[in-house]
């Protein structure tokens, strides 16, 4: 863990500072708090303390968590302590938020697995050297049965219910757990344990973080300022980015991966995506959109930029540069990619077992599923049988499921 110590910073104007920080921002609680902190920064030199908590709840951050991520880069950019909290306490309790049913609780070794991923991911956006990565177990594990018992009297359970998650599954007799109830209060502590000065989050968790800021108030401490980011739309281009929902766009996904997930968004939410996820300004976003709407440019160009900066940013220009070549020649002029995995195989063996042992389906049922869709050709022929097999010969079968997945398939 690096300590995120800086020599005394000579800090930008404080407009100068509010101009990018309020960039694409949805709640600020308040902006006179969040300009008397950065003035007082200034005059001190010292650097505000600036909190996000990620929930290792699964292996892979996706591009919706890098959004907060560049929240937190600008900050780090004008000079300021960011500390990212890996909440591998508050995980195994699991975030209410926007839930219809209690999530499954993991396990410590669950939660320690995801986290290590975690840790080698953020740095594709953030500066290794000037984060604090810490983990609230190291503060909340102390709390113990008294302390948590504390903790819970600072908060009415009438003030609880006030969040529309917790109001709609009760409306609906449905379970809320005792526990579920405790996570915004311990999402709270973490913010006193930092002394926070800026709390981050996602629009979805406003709730949490105005919690944490009354908590800090009941510690005689100068109450967080609240920023909440979009919630960023997925690949659909209909519902907030999850890797559940199929579309989603991980951190560790190749550059092809990137790049060609990145063309098919729909055209008007490239503006978002340029908003949230790059470092153009606003004057250029708008500049690009009006040469779009005039006809001037045309929208797949403006995309292809896009995805360009994407697929750097995540990997580097040579490999954006093949991505982007790649992405041509598969699907513009409709050839085949360079780098087709080759599967051998004994025949006969049916069509949805190939493609489940060739990794092009999760399961037979996938498999069949994506047939009767006529998501699958096998040597530019639409394969629309699930009970067709394949049998024994000398060339490979060429594959293709969906848009951008390959496999070459050698039956003997």
């Amino acid at each position: 863990m690096t300590d995120g110590t800086r020599q005394k910073f000579e800090f930008a104007p404080v407009d100068e500072q509010l101009d990018l920080l309020t960039r694409g921002v949805v709640d600020l609680v308040t902006e006179d708090q969040l300009r008397d902190k950065l003035t007082r920064s200034r005059e001190t030199g010292r650097p505000l303390t600036v909190k996000a908590g990620f929930d290792p709840s699964s292996p892979d951050l996706h591009l919706g968590h890098t959004v907060l991520l560049h929240k937190m880069k600008h900050f780090q950019d004008l000079g300021h302590r960011v500390v990212f909290i890996i909440g591998d306490f508050t995980a195994m309790i699991g975030d209410p938020t926007g839930r219809s049913l209690t999530r499954p609780q993991l396990t410590a070794e669950q939660v320690a697995r995801h986290a290590e991923t975690y840790k080698k991911q953020l740095f594709r956006i953030l500066d290794r050297e000037s984060t604090v990565v810490d983990s609230n177990s190291r503060w909340l594990d102390k709390l113990g049965s008294s302390g948590m018992i504390r903790l819970a009297g600072r908060y009415t359970l009438a003030r609880m219910m006030e969040r529309e998650d917790f109001r709609s599954r009760f409306d609906a007799n449905q379970a809320i757990s005792l526990h579920e109830l405790l996570y915004p209060l311990v999402q709270g502590y973490d913010s006193i344990a930092l002394e926070a000065d800026v709390e981050l989050g996602g629009h979805d968790q406003i709730f949490n973080l105005l919690v944490g800021r009354d908590l800090m108030k009941e510690e005689q401490l100068e109450p967080q300022v609240v920023m909440t980011v979009p919630l960023l739309v997925g690949t659909d281009g209909a519902e907030k980015m999850s890797k559940s929902l199929g579309n989603a766009i991980a951190v560790e996904d190749s550059a092809g991966e990137i790049f060609g997930k990145t063309m098919s968004i729909p055209d008007e939410l490239m503006w978002d995506w340029y908003l949230l996820l790059t470092e153009l300004s606003e004057a250029e976003i708008d500049a690009r959109r009006g040469a779009v709407a005039s006809g001037e440019l045309h929208p797949k160009k403006v995309k292809q930029e896009l995805a360009v900066r994407l697929t750097t940013d995540f990997h580097d220009e040579a490999a954006a540069a093949r991505a982007a070549s790649e992405f041509e020649k598969v699907f513009a002029s409709g050839g085949l990619p360079d780098d087709i995995p080759q599967h051998s195989m004994e025949g006969p063996m049916a069509l949805p077992r190939i493609l489940t042992q060739a990794g092009l389906a999760s399961s037979n049922n996938e498999a069949r599923r994506l047939i009767q869709q006529g998501a699958v050709s096998i040597d530019g022929e639409r394969g629309s049988d699930p009970f067709l097999e394949l049998t024994a010969r000398q060339e490979p079968y060429v594959f293709k499921v969906g848009k951008r997945r390959f496999a070459r398939i050698l039956v003997s």
